[in-house]
């Protein structure tokens, strides 16, 4: 059995790594390795900031490719069931209002391997999705965030 760490990411998200590590082996590291040669014929190495840059991001684009095939590796399918609306869970997408301003906002909660907050994807590990997991429409809910307490209310669970 694999002790490795599980990644819990839908497939579209699983879709969009996999995109990115075909494109950091079929372009990006054939990129460097070019900017490498090149920064060879500059001369001495001990001196060549050209050179010592396309190493480090080398190291770093394998340092990614190794993580990405990892992540793909052990992904969990976050398995859609739309039957259950009706509780925040992994995959679902949770509106919100804060109280008492009012304001609204919306979050599907997906696997850290694919949260992307600019773009509504938060983080099962997030604390604003830990205090939302498991509850239903119409609860009030405290969430402690970095920023302070605030109150919400679940408005609707898709």
């Amino acid at each position: 059995m694999s002790n490795e760490k599980q990644y819990p990411m839908t497939v579209v998200g699983k879709k969009k790594l996999e995109d990115e590590l075909e494109f950091l082996k079929t372009v990006k590291r054939k990129e460097v390795v070019e900017r490498i040669k090149i920064a060879r014929d500059f001369g001495d190495l001990s001196e060549n900031s050209e050179y010592d840059s396309a190493k480090e991001d080398q190291a770093f684009i394998e340092g990614r490719i190794s993580t990405l095939e990892s992540m793909i590796r052990n992904a969990v399918i976050i398995e859609e069931n739309e039957q259950d609306n009706g509780t925040v869970t992994l995959g679902k997408t949770v509106s919100f209002i804060e109280i008492p301003d009012g304001d609204e906002e919306t979050y599907t909660i997906v696997g850290s391997a694919e949260a992307d907050p600019l773009e509504g994807l938060i983080s099962n590990d997030s604390p604003i999705a830990k205090s939302l997991l498991g509850r239903s429409v119409g609860e009030q809910v405290k969430v402690l965030t970095p920023g302070g307490e605030m109150d919400v209310k679940i408005i609707s669970i898709t």
